[in-house]
């Protein structure tokens, strides 16, 4: 690494796959890796997640080789084929992935020719050929759409014109995942449309081999999901839009049905319908809190596609005024950053906050000590609740890693996410 980090965010290219594959229904990892992989890449995801854990096969019950000496100077292959073999045996799941840790990456054992054994035998056993070390758990969502654009998702499924694929949101990695993708459910069925989130309903792998005749991808985040988007557009033509951030209350989110609408050549009449039904049910509830709400002067620490959603949610929606937003997970594209500052600085009703990119703790710290106009309002992970502690201001836990709440389908997304937001905000008057 070109940096040490203190008190990174997530674990390691493994921990980002582990967890994407664990929320998905009827689906086993299969670990190529030394002993400890299983449970330290799942708390670096699940265990720092508002307490959820994978509902299938998750952490110390995943199946591992748990490769040691001997494998490492004889190669781990007969290893790794047995313990496929027995969770085939035990564990009755849909499809299963092997995944290589570091020792396995290092020596080079060939996890492809293993998995076709079984393929041959009809079962449905796929390779992810990404050791920990090549990134962090972010990379992990993309190379996990990578193998099922590669390995999985079918050819010449018949167009569905009302079936739309919901991506970029990332299980775990987003505390509140599930809320956010049944809230952007919700929504869409509003419409007429037919919804994969891949991740809730009970939905799973015959979902994701059937979605190559979806009309529109959904890429619900700044800068996620470039590449498997133009593999799976080149691969099945079936064209993405990009929703730079995630969509809180009622403006951003109107603004992403009428995207949405636009792309799709739905009804005009029906989607405005829509949109004032969930507009009105909002601002019933927020005309009842008058009174109660007193002006803010704010910051936020988060990930891009959340610091997006509340920054602009705050500003513009609720005439809070935005001091500082830092963005905690590493970005490396220039275009994504103009994209994500452009996101946060374009406000309706504020002068737009200083934007600042790091994950490194001390840093963030640093710059929410060193701002110039106080800071009244803080909202963040639960590494930033002790400099909150500090400052003597109001705190929010409401970014990853998130350890002192429990979150089921809670979401701040979409609409009614919004108003769960406020309830939040509020709640320690």
């Amino acid at each position: 690494m070109s940096q040490i980090l203190e008190n990174p965010r997530g674990g390691c290219v493994l921990a980002g796959i582990n967890s994407v594959l664990g929320a998905l229904n009827r689906v086993c990892p299969v670990l190529h890796a030394g002993p400890g992989c299983c449970m330290q890449t799942s708390a670096a995801e699940q265990g720092q997640s508002g307490h959820k854990s994978a509902v299938f096969v998750s952490s110390v019950s995943l199946p591992s080789s748990n490769m040691l000496e001997k494998e490492v100077v004889f190669g781990g292959v007969d290893k790794l084929r047995t313990t496929i073999q027995g969770a085939i045996d035990i564990i009755d799941a849909d499809a299963y992935f092997v995944l290589t840790g570091c020792t396995a990456g290092i020596i080079g054992d060939d996890i492809v020719s293993v998995t076709d054994e079984f393929r041959k035998k009809n079962y449905d056993v796929y390779p992810i050929e990404t050791p920990g070390f090549a990134g962090d758990s972010n990379l992990g969502y993309e190379v996990v759409w990578n193998t099922m654009i590669d390995h999985v998702i079918e050819e010449g499924v018949e167009r569905d014109d009302k079936l739309v694929n919901i991506f970029g949101v990332v299980p775990f990695h987003d505390p509140f995942w599930s809320g956010t993708l049944e809230e952007i459910h919700r929504i869409l069925s509003l419409l007429g449309l037919k919804v994969n989130t891949f991740f809730t309903n009970h939905q799973g792998m015959d979902d994701v081999k059937k979605c190559s005749g979806a009309a529109l991808n959904i890429i619900v985040n700044p800068w996620l999901f470039k590449v498997p988007s133009e593999k799976f557009e080149e691969k099945f033509g079936v064209p993405s839009i990009r929703i730079p951030g995630l969509f809180v209350g009622a403006t951003d989110t109107s603004e992403f049905v009428r995207t949405v609408a636009k792309k799709l050549n739905l009804d005009s009449e029906i989607v405005e319908k829509v949109i004032a039904a969930e507009e009105d049910y909002v601002y019933h509830y927020l005309a009842q809190s008058i009174g109660v709400v007193s002006w803010k002067r704010f910051a936020v620490v988060a990930d891009a596609s959340t610091a997006v959603g509340l920054t602009r949610y705050l500003a513009n929606d609720f005439s809070f005024t935005p001091v500082l937003v830092v963005i905690s997970e590493p970005i490396f594209r220039a275009e994504d950053k103009e994209r994500i500052e452009a996101q946060i600085r374009d406000l309706e009703y504020a002068v737009p906050p200083e934007v600042v990119f790091t994950a490194d703790q001390y840093e963030i710290n640093e710059a929410l000590r060193n701002k110039e106009q106080e800071i009244t309002l803080l909202i963040g992970s639960s590494n930033e609740r002790e400099v909150a502690l500090e400052m003597d201001i109001q705190f929010l836990l409401a970014s990853f890693p998130m350890s002192e709440r429990l979150i089921f389908n809670r979401t701040y997304a979409g609409y009614r996410g919004s108003l769960a937001f406020t309830e939040d905000l509020y709640d320690n008057l």
